[in-house]
């Protein structure tokens, strides 16, 4: 972490900065200057189209004149025209030109839109638009997952616009008229998880019929002598009322001709109806198309733009409803031309990907708007070169490729399609036959793919990586990569300027690569080290021998096969001879692997240097501590040491970013100019919020930074000769504790190559050698010790909530542990004294592992299956799986299809051709076999389970969970209805409910650096309270991310998040919630909609909604989020606390008091559960019961409650604690109630029906209350904005970091002030 960027940028910044509170500005202040070009002030022209009102356009001088023509095509009274220019002042202007740079035009001035001549492709262009149009509200394209469409249902839950809309509809009567009843299935203890609700119906998609058909004609292309009468294509129309016409698109529009299906006649009909546009023409012989396209426009620009807009990358719907099949000549078009690896509306026909890859990368980034520019190029070429390569993998598994060396078996061809290389996943000629032959070829790619985005992060000028993409499909892997300028024309032999084939063997080297690569061995923790070669001569290498050096035909110097770019991980590697350290011993370490390539993850290795440093650091305060002791004791000592912090930050700037400098420097100055030492450190090193212990080491760094002062602020880097022998011979001790490979200063690194079978090292270095052995010997230990019992605690502590198998994946991840760790991190969890505490994460963990398992089978058993049989296999594998029915017969495709005459000799089949039908004849009881022997030798983790039914009853599964883990890792689609998975006669799947077979796409995310230099900078200003400043912040990094990533991206999710929370905090109650609805809608369609993530967008709005008093919109929406909880986890997660608090506190709200108390109930029962029964949590749950039962009369019920949340405040706070009193104050109001009303009962016995009654008060709770509880559960505090306030949360958010780096505060969840706990997913 600390030698990553962010620590080192801002060492740099703040050389010259005493005053803590400027520390965190000093990254902004560099960008202030630079921002203000990007907001160039916007001016207002007129624009005129034909036959419509002249209009006002709010345009930036930045924008291109194109940029005006596609808000034009998109405007509901001028977005039938594609075909024209515009003018101003009678010049054309050109449409690449910016606007500044157009003479003349200025505020006010009139753009007139002029038609213009077609040609072929404008005829084209045209066609597709009106097509487009026409689909806008057809949600096909997202359930087939293509052109980047995808899902969204928020709309369905909030009636349209939650905005203005939302607001006119009558406040007043709103209470009588909500039916709060949810459905059955979302009631706590449901059993029943229909699939149905995860699509419901969107009336919009209702679709208006505008016509029946849309197709080219078979008279196409027109004969040469119609050419030279304009005529450039024909097409075929029917109209709703059944008039099937002719049309001739023209250079001078479309007209009517006198064609039929089976006479050609081109000459113009009678009347012609020529029009510019065709839906001119339309209009007028067809009413019913007039009447629907204008409705159809209507509601296309009425829906929010985030539901339109295509996303980055392509997100697949593993379910769909059963849609009809319709004719459409766009469609069918494209489906032609791409199996030419062209399109024909991009110019130049195909796209150099390498080229544009490279190009964009040297592009110049000196300041802001130059590297804004480069990154938005980076983003677009790589997300097109990733839906390319996404085509390209499917076209060559569906066998629409010729392979480039179509004589050979296939599993050793290679393709190239539209500029892009494909390989498949296979061991070809032996390559990796020492690593585990396919395992290791299967392996190598997502290695590489990892190498690649490392390189490609660090970036450094001259150094090329390859497009890369790694797709799965249908069972087999394909590697897409960008071509090497002349690679193809010669032998790999000569072209391998550095590193070797022959995994080291052979090796080369080369001066300009080692000049390059040393640039990236800091970031990259990778040691130059020396090998030998086959003539025994030393050869200096600075990545692992397998990574190559090309020089292209265009002088660019690439690598490739990056596949260790990170060390070996030691613990699934055993060697002889080498024993590991007694930790992982004792965990049964070295484990045999499938392969020989399991390295570890970057993240690991940062977190592993991240503690060695400090320990680096214990060490030599601890040496010079007793130093000064000893001096003390003389007296005699001059200061010899000079205590400035400048000397090292100076050096460090010098060698990039050095670690010990950059790290004493940068807190020394906190420390000294003032007391708010931790929260500093905290923002000054973002990254260091991946370590998860980031808190400890904080206050940590402070205290030996304390007793640093003096001494080590020198030898951060020994570059000045130290006037101190004594404290230089601390630094060589404690560097030589850490194994750093500097005796000067701190540095760790990695040698890659140890350990490679076939690499040899010179015999003078072979103590170095030794050393390095023992390094990764102690990160694969500190793997097992370290890493994984950090995240189980992490679990405990609920700082981590994985809710399903991708969440898990991604938080095993971020601490550097690799999947293949499930089985060991499992059985750690078994052994944990808090396991029931853990229910939901081991419960995850097995769902996980025995999907992967599933997969793993699932890969080989297709790659058996001949087309044809694709769906009967897939829903019999799915039977086996998943279904109790124990016989699942596979149904074979009938006889009518297979051909009699099998020809056996083809060799070229395409890869999935094989012709056998071994797949039919797998059992569940075998598949089930399978999982668990595959689960014992990958995972080392017995199952002792011999079906579905006896796994989901030991596990506590659920089988809807286990389809969707399962669908979304092998990329299959379902159909959307109700399966029954529990009937013993017969199976759950047919083969008519296996609706398609998705890729499964890893790529490099290109980052918007500013952008995340910023947002990380506005996290740290909330954090230490300043609010205002911090939404600023956020606000620049929302425009800059929309400035590289365009509007749809996971990143600009995350920013409008914490931005509405930001809101809502500042009481901008309308603000929030729009911020909160484009962050719902962009979840839902950039992660799915049932993806955790969304599940949280929706309960955050349904707060914004609630405090907007739209109470029946913000119950749909907790009923949603709760809906979608039990299809990806079930209902027993802590997170469904949460949930069920916050519908519980909206129902007593309404005053739905029964059913407030099931859902408050069933929260007590899972927070009770997860956070024992005296965390705070539990007794708030207590308390919120305690309401609803008064709000019922049912005092002693309520008294009961109250007393044991009294009970907890009391033995966790002390007597005194405000909320404690709070407590004790209710509870005495409940008595007084309580008893009152024993009076007035007593009286009506006694008195009979003439008892002077004194009236009981049952109070309705009041708004207020409700959303301040709403507030409380949600971990918001709202804070009353004046400057005194501020001070006081300041020092207040002060105490509680020192508390908690005391371990002081067991639960304060409560309490802590504005608990932003947003972070941006890391990769």
């Amino acid at each position: 972490m600390v030698n990553g960027d962010g620590a080192h940028d801002h060492a740099e910044e703040t050389e010259h900065k005493q005053d803590a509170n400027d520390e965190a500005d000093a990254g902004e202040e560099s960008n202030e200057q630079e921002v203000i070009v990007i907001q160039d002030t916007g001016f207002t022209v007129k624009i005129q189209a034909p036959g419509t009102e002249p209009f006002d356009l709010q345009v930036s001088p930045q924008e291109m004149v194109q940029e005006i023509h596609q808000v034009l095509m998109d405007r509901e009274d001028t977005c039938h025209r594609t075909c024209f220019s515009l003018q101003l002042d009678g010049n054309v202007l050109d449409n690449f030109a910016e606007l500044k740079s157009i003479e003349g035009l200025q505020e006010g001035s009139l753009l007139k839109v002029v038609e213009e001549p077609y040609t072929v492709r404008e005829a084209r262009i045209h066609v597709r638009h009106i097509r487009d149009l026409l689909k806008s509200l057809d949600p096909s394209d997202a359930y087939n997952g293509v052109d980047c469409n995808s899902l969204s249902f928020l709309s369905v839950f909030t009636d349209g616009d939650l905005g203005e809309s939302g607001k006119r509809k009558k406040k007043g009567n709103e209470l009588e008229q909500i039916d709060c009843t949810p459905p059955e299935h979302i009631l706590p203890g449901s059993k029943e998880r229909p699939l149905l609700p995860l699509q419901p119906l969107n009336k919009d998609w209702k679709p208006l019929q505008c016509l029946k058909v849309l197709t080219m004609s078979g008279w196409n292309p027109p004969p040469g002598n119609r050419k030279m009468h304009g005529d450039l294509m024909y097409l075929y129309i029917v109209t709703v009322e059944e008039r099937h016409v002719s049309v001739t698109a023209s250079t001078r529009g479309f007209y009517l001709n006198q064609s039929t299906t089976y006479t050609f006649n081109p000459k113009p009909a009678n009347p012609s109806f020529l029009s510019h546009s065709l839906v001119e023409l339309l209009s007028q012989i067809s009413p019913a198309f007039k009447k629907n396209f204008t409705a159809l426009q209507k509601k296309r620009v009425q829906r929010h733009p985030f539901e339109r807009i295509a996303t980055p990358f392509q997100v697949y719907s593993w379910t769909a409803p059963q849609v009809d099949h319709a004719m459409d000549c766009v469609r069918a078009e494209d489906a032609y031309t791409s199996r030419l690896g062209y399109e024909e509306h991009i110019p130049g026909q195909t796209r150099d990907w390498n080229e544009e890859l490279q190009t964009t990368r040297e592009l110049t980034r000196k300041n802001l708007p130059e590297r804004l520019l480069r990154e938005r190029a980076i983003f677009k070429v790589h997300s097109d070169f990733a839906a390319a390569a996404t085509r390209g993998a499917m076209a060559v598994i569906d066998g629409n490729v010729m392979a480039i060396n179509p004589g050979e078996e296939t599993r050793m061809q290679m393709f190239i399609w539209n500029n892009i290389f494909f390989s498949l996943g296979f061991d070809v000629r032996d390559h990796y036959r020492e690593l585990g032959g396919d395992a290791a070829a299967h392996a190598a790619p997502t290695n590489d793919l990892n190498g690649v985005r490392a390189y490609g992060a660090v970036d450094v000028e001259g150094l090329y990586t390859l497009g890369t993409v790694v797709v799965d499909y249908r069972g087999y892997r394909v590697t897409a990569q960008s071509i090497i300028p002349g690679i193809l024309e010669r032998e790999q032999e000569q072209s391998v300027i550095y590193g070797s084939i022959d995994f080291g063997k052979t090796v080369v080297s080369h001066s300009k690569y080692l000049e390059l690569l040393e640039k990236t061995s800091r970031p990259l923790k990778i040691q130059r080290h020396s090998v030998l070669n086959e003539k025994d001569e030393k050869v200096e290498l600075c990545s692992s021998v397998e990574c190559k050096g090309i020089i292209g035909n265009d002088g660019r110097h690439y690598i490739l096969d990056l596949l260790r770019t990170f060390p070996p991980d030691l613990n699934f590697l055993p060697v002889d001879g080498e024993e590991l350290s007694a930790e992982s011993k004792r965990l049964g370490f070295p484990r045999q692997h499938r392969h020989r390539l399991a390295c570890l993850r970057q993240e690991l290795i940062e977190a592993f240097v991240e503690h060695r440093y400090l320990l680096f650091m214990k060490m030599a305060a601890l040496q010079l501590m007793q130093q000064k002791a000893n001096r003390d004791s003389n007296k005699t000592d001059a200061p010899a040491i000079t205590e400035t912090s400048d000397t090292p930050t100076v050096t460090s700037a010098d060698t990039n970013q050095t670690q010990t400098a950059a790290a004493a420097a940068e807190p020394l100055n906190a420390t000294e100019a003032s007391t708010n030492s931790t929260s500093q450190t905290d923002s000054s090193a973002p990254a260091a919020s991946q370590t998860g212990t980031e808190k400890e080491e904080s206050s940590l760094k402070s205290t030996i930074i304390g007793s640093l002062e003096s001494a080590a602020t020198q030898n951060g880097e020994c570059k000045s000769p130290l006037e101190d022998p004594k404290s230089r011979e601390v630094v060589l001790n404690a560097c030589r504790a850490v194994g750093s490979i500097s005796n000067t200063s701190f540095d760790i690194r990695f040698n890659p190559d140890i350990f490679s079978p076939g690499v040899r090292f010179p015999e003078d270095i072979a103590e170095d050698i030794q050393k390095q052995k023992q390094l990764l010997k102690d990160a694969a230990a500190f793997l097992v010790s370290c890493q994984i019992p950090s995240l189980i605690k992490d679990y405990l502590d609920h700082s981590a909530l994985p809710m399903d198998g991708a969440t898990l994946t991604e938080a095993l991840h971020q601490r550097g542990i690799n999947v293949r760790y499930l089985g060991t991190v499992l059985e750690f969890v078994d052994k944990t004294p808090a396991k029931t505490q853990l229910e939901h994460f081991y419960r995850i963990g097995i769902m996980e592992l025995i999907t992967r398992c599933a997969k793993h089978i699932f890969k080989t058993y297709l790659q058996g299956v001949e087309l044809s049989a694709l769906s009967a296999a897939v829903s019999h594998f799915l039977n086996c799986f998943l279904s109790s029915f124990t016989d699942a017969v596979a149904h074979l495709p009938p006889d009518e299809l297979v051909s009699r005459r099998k020809n056996r000799k083809r060799r070229n089949r395409v890869p999935g051709g094989g012709d056998n039908t071994a797949w039919a004849s797998l059992t569940p009881s075998e598949l089930w076999k399978n999982i668990a022997s595959e689960a014992q030798s990958y995972f080392y983790f017995s199952i002792h389970c011999e079906s579905v039914d006896q796994v989901v009853e030991k596990y506590g599964l659920q089988k809807t969970t286990l389809l969707r883990e399962i669908s979304i890792k092998t990329g299959i689609q379902i159909l959307l209805k109700e399966y029954n998975f529990d009937s013993r006669h017969k199976p759950t799947f047919t083969e008519e409910d296996i609706l398609n077979i998705f890729p499964v796409v890893k790529h490099v995310n290109p980052k918007a650096s500013d952008a995340f230099h910023f947002f990380q900078s506005g996290q740290a200003k909330v954090q230490q309270g300043f609010l205002k400043e911090g939404c600023e912040l956020i606000n620049e990094a929302l425009n800059l991310f929309n400035n590289v990533y365009g509007a749809m991206h996971v990143e600009i999710c995350a920013c409008l998040r914490l931005l509405a929370r930001l809101n809502y905090i500042m009481g901008d109650h309308p603000e929030a919630l729009s911020n909160q609805q484009k962050a719902v809608l962009m979840s839902e369609r950039v992660l799915g909609i049932e993806h955790p993530n969304t599940i949280q967008e929706y309960m955050h709005l349904a707060l914004y909604c609630f405090a907007n008093g739209q109470l029946s919109t913000a119950l749909k929406l907790l009923y949603r989020a709760r809906y979608l909880m039990l299809l990806v986890c079930g209902e027993d997660h802590p997170e469904m606390a949460l949930i069920d608090s916050n519908i519980g506190l909206v129902l007593h709200g309404v005053m739905e008091y029964d059913l407030s108390l099931r859902f408050l109930e069933n929260a007590l029962t899972i927070n009770s559960k997860y956070h024992g029964v005296r965390s705070l949590k539990v007794a708030l749950s207590h308390h919120l019961v305690a309401r609803v039962y008064e709000s019922k009369a049912e005092f002693r019920s309520a008294l009961q409650h109250e007393k044991e949340g009294y009970t907890i405040y009391k033995n966790q706070m002390g007597e005194a604690h405000e909320k404690t009193k709070e407590s004790s104050d209710y509870l005495k109001y409940l008595t007084q109630q309580a008893v009152a009303l024993q009076r007035t009962m007593n009286e009506i016995y006694k008195n009979g029906s003439n008892a002077s009654i004194m009236p009981l008060k049952f109070t309705a709770p009041s708004m207020a209350s409700v959303l301040e509880q709403l507030n409380i559960i949600n971990g918001i505090i709202f804070i009353p904005l004046s400057q005194k306030d501020l001070e006081n949360l300041k020092a207040e958010v002060q105490r509680r970091h020192q508390l908690q780096e005391l371990g002081k505060t067991e639960d304060s969840t409560e309490e802590n002030p504005m608990e932003i706990e947003d972070k941006i997913p890391i990769d």
